[in-house]
């Protein structure tokens, strides 16, 4: 298969002719994601985001469908109602900037022509800006407190929503210039999230909370063989449809992309999240759950050392929040 937008495009419309001859009740269907970038490979993988939404409510909310190694559709099935309320759709963190840039490939009752419309009006204003970014913002504080008020037990659980504070956090400075940050490319857009606010300092204090510090790439691809095992070992009955098997080149290749590229910083965050959202799955005293623990500990996110790192974040989230209640001095927006 000839690897090109045009050549991912028809794939995605080819698929949607398909489901409106055996699905009566899809309203609608759009792209968004990584086909809307000019970097949509990364180490030869991509993935297409197909937007199917249904009259009624479906079964299933999320599926993946192979189509070659390193490449597939991952279908999101939204039902109508969700699409009602276009106002709260325009200052969704998710939602706005999704509905805002994606293509639409079919709506024969123009139901996402309005949506989009809708959601594109004073999109852009201020106080919308404000509304998306602070919500983020609020979840980040909110997962923070969570962590602070009770011990810490080196669980992936712990780490995984240490690291979803971080997502949120890192989001609400990036919702101030453009859209939200995708996982594989994650920190080198938060990097130019930071220099467009004029904040580069936001970067290096990201990765200190990550322990990139702490490690080289010799340690990184060290980490690779452990991270594929990880995978490869949740179980058919509990693995989500992120970790589905056809994904797991979409991620690892990304992985050496990175590292050979001259940018191993850029695979800890993907690396990191993919690794300890496979080991939530895995039994404790397990090999999989042994070799996590020592990749965290030399990160500096384990025992008394992830303490530390949640007091580094409790700083970070001070900084951020400095930082948009300026912005919106500035731009006039009301602060939420």
């Amino acid at each position: 298969m000839r690897i090109n937008r045009e050549t991912l495009m028809k794939v995605a419309q080819e698929h949607v002719i398909q489901r409106t001859r055996s699905d009566r009740g899809l309203l609608a269907a759009y792209i968004s994601g990584s086909l809307n970038d000019d970097e949509y490979l990364i180490g030869g993988t991509t993935d297409i985001d197909l937007f199917l939404v249904h009259v009624d409510a479906v079964e299933i909310s999320r599926e993946i469908i192979p189509l070659t190694e390193g490449i597939h559709l991952d279908i999101a099935h939204h039902f109508q109602r969700d699409y009602r309320q276009t106002r709260q759709l325009r200052v969704h963190p998710w939602m706005g900037p999704t509905l805002k840039n994606c293509k639409i490939l079919y709506d024969p009752q123009h139901f996402l022509d309005f949506t989009q419309a809708s959601v594109r009006g004073q999109y852009e204003r201020s106080d919308h800006v404000m509304e998306r970014v602070r919500g983020q913002f609020a979840a980040s504080r909110q997962i923070w407190s969570s962590l602070h008020l009770r011990p810490a037990d080196n669980s992936p659980d712990d780490l995984l929503s240490y690291l979803k504070a971080l997502a949120n956090a890192a989001n609400s400075i990036a919702g101030l210039s453009g859209s939200p940050l995708t996982e594989r490319r994650f920190l080198p857009r938060f990097e130019m999230s930071a220099r467009a606010i004029k904040r580069p300092g936001l970067y290096p204090g990201l990765l200190g909370l990550l322990g990139a510090p702490m490690i080289d790439v010799p340690t990184l691809k060290s980490w690779l063989p452990d991270v594929e095992a990880a995978y490869a070992a949740v179980s058919e009955t509990s693995r989500p449809p992120r970790l589905h098997p056809a994904r797991s080149s979409y991620y690892l290749r990304a992985f050496e992309a990175y590292i050979e590229g001259g940018q191993p910083q850029a695979a800890l965050w993907p690396l990191l999240r993919t690794w300890t959202q496979a080991v939530c799955l895995a039994p404790p005293g397990s090999a999989q759950r042994n070799t996590w623990e020592g990749a965290v500990d030399r990160l500096g996110l384990a025992g008394n050392a992830f303490e530390a790192r949640l007091t580094g974040l409790d700083a970070f989230l001070d900084q951020v929040d400095e930082i948009l209640e300026e912005w919106g001095r500035r731009s006039g927006a009301d602060i939420l």
